[in-house]
C-alpha cells in the first residue's frame, strides 16, 4: 500500500509562509483588497445612496438624541397608567411650552450678550497682549528675550498687523462670495429646516415604537444568533442612553454652576460665558479648555484679582463636577479610559469636524461593544470558554422588558 501523499496545504514551503491559516488570511485579505479597489472605481453609482443618507443622517440623528433623552419620561408615565400616545402628546405640549418661553424670555438677553461679546472680544484680545508685553518687558525675561534678539515689540506689531489683515480680507471674502455661495447657503438652510422639521415626526415614532424596532429586527436573524444579537442590542442602547442622558444632565450641571459663580465674581458676560461652558462641556476634556479661554481672557484684561477669582471658581466647579456629579450621574457605564477618549475626539474631529467630536465617543462605545462581543464570541468557539451568565441574564432581562 502506497504511503498517503500529503497534501498542498502541508507541504515545507506552505509552513515555511505560515501554515494554511495564515495563508488563508493573506489571500482574505487580497479578496477584500480588489473589492474596495473595485467598489471604488464604480463610487458614482452609490453616489444617490449617499445623497439619501447625507439627507437623512441629521435629523435622526437629533431625533434619536432627543428619544434618548426623554425616554426615561415616558416610561414614568406610563408607569402612572397613562397610554403611551398620550403620554408622547404630554412631552411634546411640555416640550413645546419650555421652547416658547425660552425664546420670549431667555433668547432676546442672550442674543444682544453675545453679540455684545463677539464685538468687543477683539478688543479684550488686543489688550491682554499688551498687558503681556508691558509684563514681559518689565520684567528679566525682557534682558534674556534681548540676548536673543528678540524683538517683542516687532513680535506684538505684526500680531496687530495680522489680525487687522485676517479681519479685512475675511471681510472682503464675505462680501466677494455671498453672490457664489448663494446656492450652498440656501442648501444648507434647506437642510437645516427640513431637519428641525421632521425631527418631530421621527421622534413621535421613535417614543411609539422605538421598544419594539430592536426586538423586530431580531426576527430578522437565524434563530442561533439571536441571542448574540439581543445581547449586542442592549449593551449598545444601554451605553449610548448611559452617555447621552449622563453628559446632557453634567453638561447642564456645569452651566449652571458657573454661571452662579461668574455672577458671584461679578464677572462681565457672566451668563453668556456659563452658557458657553454648558454648551461645550458635552464635549468631555475638550470643552472645558475652549469654554474658559474667553472668559479668562475678559478676567485677564479685567483685573489679576479677577483671574484669581476665576481660578477659584473653575477649580470649585471641576472639583464638584468630578468627584460628585459626574460619578453619580455617568457611574462606570462606559469604562473608556481618558486618554483614549481624548485620541478618539481628535480623530473624530479630524474625519468629521464638529459632529465627529460631539458623536465620537457614543460611536467608540457602540464599537467597543460590538468588538468585544466578536470576541468573547472567538474565545468561547476556539478555547471553549463557559457562556457568560451575566450575559444570558442580559438576553433574558431585555427579552422581557
Amino acid at each position: 500500500m502506497e504511503p498517503e501523499k500529503p497534501s498542498f496545504f502541508s507541504t515545507r514551503f506552505i509552513r515555511f509562509l505560515g501554515g494554511k491559516n495564515l495563508l488563508f488570511g493573506l489571500i482574505t485579505l487580497l479578496i477584500l483588497g480588489c473589492i474596495i479597489f473595485i467598489y471604488d472605481k464604480v463610487s458614482f453609482i452609490f453616489y444617490p445612496i449617499i445623497v439619501f443618507l447625507q439627507t437623512v443622517v441629521l435629523p435622526v440623528i437629533l431625533a434619536a438624541i432627543a428619544y434618548y433623552l426623554l425616554r426615561p419620561i415616558l416610561r414614568i408615565l406610563e408607569k402612572w397608567k397613562i397610554p403611551r400616545v398620550w403620554g408622547i402628546l404630554i412631552i411634546y405640549l411640555g416640550l413645546a411650552g419650555i421652547i416658547t418661553l425660552l425664546v420670549i424670555l431667555v433668547f432676546p438677553f442672550l442674543k444682544g450678550q453675545f453679540t455684545n461679546l463677539i464685538n468687543e472680544f477683539p478688543q479684550y484680545f488686543m489688550e491682554m497682549l499688551h498687558q503681556i508685553q508691558s509684563f514681559v518687558q518689565g520684567s528679566t525675561f525682557n534682558s534674556f528675550l534681548a540676548k536673543y534678539n528678540f524683538d517683542l515689540d516687532q513680535v506684538m506689531s505684526n500680531i496687530t498687523k495680522d489680525l487687522s489683515d485676517t479681519v479685512k480680507d475675511t471681510a472682503g471674502k464675505l462680501g466677494s462670495g455671498i453672490a457664489t455661495g448663494i446656492t450652498g447657503l440656501i442648501s444648507t438652510l434647506t437642510g437645516i429646516l427640513l431637519a428641525i422639521v421632521t425631527v418631530p415626526f421621527i421622534l413621535f415614532y421613535l417614543l411609539k415604537d422605538g421598544e419594539k424596532l430592536p426586538k423586530f429586527i431580531l426576527k430578522m436573524f437565524p434563530p442561533r444568533m439571536r441571542d448574540d444579537a439581543a445581547h449586542l442590542f442592549h449593551k449598545a442602547d444601554r451605553q449610548i442612553s448611559s452617555y447621552i442622558q449622563g453628559q446632557i444632565i453634567v453638561a447642564f450641571c456645569i452651566g449652571v454652576m458657573i454661571t452662579i459663580g461668574f455672577l458671584i465674581i461679578d464677572m462681565d458676560y457672566a451668563i453668556v460665558l456659563g452658557f458657553l461652558a454648558m454648551i461645550t462641556s458635552v464635549v468631555p476634556y475638550l470643552g472645558p479648555i475652549i469654554a474658559i479661554t474667553p472668559a479668562a481672557i475678559i478676567a485677564i484684561v479685567t483685573s489679576p484679582i479677577m483671574l484669581v477669582k476665576l481660578a477659584v471658581v473653575w477649580t470649585i466647579v471641576q472639583l464638584v463636577e468630578g468627584k460628585f456629579i459626574s460619578p453619580q450621574v455617568m457611574g462606570k457605564s462606559l469604562h473608556v479610559h481618558p486618554i483614549t477618549i481624548i485620541f478618539v475626539l481628535l480623530t473624530a474631529g479630524s474625519l468629521f469636524g464638529v459632529p465627529g467630536v460631539v458623536l465620537g465617543i457614543p460611536g467608540y462605545a457602540v464599537l467597543k461593544v460590538l468588538v468585544t462581543h466578536l470576541f468573547y464570541l472567538y474565545k468561547k468557539r476556539y478555547n471553549r470558554q463557559e457562556p457568560d451568565p451575566t450575559m444570558e441574564y442580559e438576553v433574558e432581562n431585555w427579552k422581557d422588558e
